[in-house]
């Protein structure tokens, strides 16, 4: 079986050796820290307690909740706003602990590389919940074309998103788990 690169390995190689977004590390650096400087809450943010990163199981629920309200919003029944607009709420408070836990995760002594893919992980992820907050406004306002629109918008952004934390997790085999799968190999 021969190998061929996918373009999007090429890019994600440009993305990891993007030495501009060096400045946005370092902008993003005060919060990686706040959160990581209680050795007790770092260790519950990054999942110590689970055996792996807490990060992938925490973003489940605004994924989920966000992507239900998507469905609702294409059948394009009336009936089906308020409740899009409950999952969309339920949604956006649920980005706070997905924020804590990817920060943490950071924390854990993520190299270079990663913190540059990191924090265009963050930076969509910040767009995304900018956009579902669009959405339940709009929906809140009466807006439902606006509130679908922002809806759809969000979910696109967030799989780009998604794919870049698949990227640091799987190709680049970051995340925080327990030692003992180390000592097993």
């Amino acid at each position: 079986m021969t190998h061929t690169e996918s373009p999007l390995s090429r890019w994600m190689l440009k993305l990891e050796n993007a030495r501009p977004l060096d400045a946005a590390v370092g902008m993003v650096q005060p919060a990686i820290k706040a959160v990581a400087s209680n050795s007790t809450v770092r260790a519950a943010l990054q999942g110590r307690w689970l055996g792996h990163a807490a990060h992938p199981v925490v973003v489940m629920a605004p994924i989920g909740l966000w992507t239900s309200a998507a469905v609702l919003h294409s059948t394009g029944m009336p009936e089906a706003q308020r409740p899009a607009q409950l999952l969309t709420g339920m949604g956006i408070m649920g980005a706070l602990p997905a924020t804590l836990t990817g920060l943490a995760e950071v924390a854990a002594g993520a190299d270079e590389k990663v913190k540059r893919v990191a924090v265009v992980h963050a930076t969509l992820n910040t767009l995304a919940l900018g956009l579902e907050v669009g959405s339940w406004l709009s929906g809140k306002a009466g807006n439902r074309a606006m509130s679908k629109f922002d809806s759809f918008a969000a979910l696109t952004v967030t799989m780009v998103s998604g794919y870049l934390g698949g990227h640091m997790s799987i190709a680049r085999k970051y995340g925080t788990r327990d030692e003992a799968f180390d000592a097993a190999q």
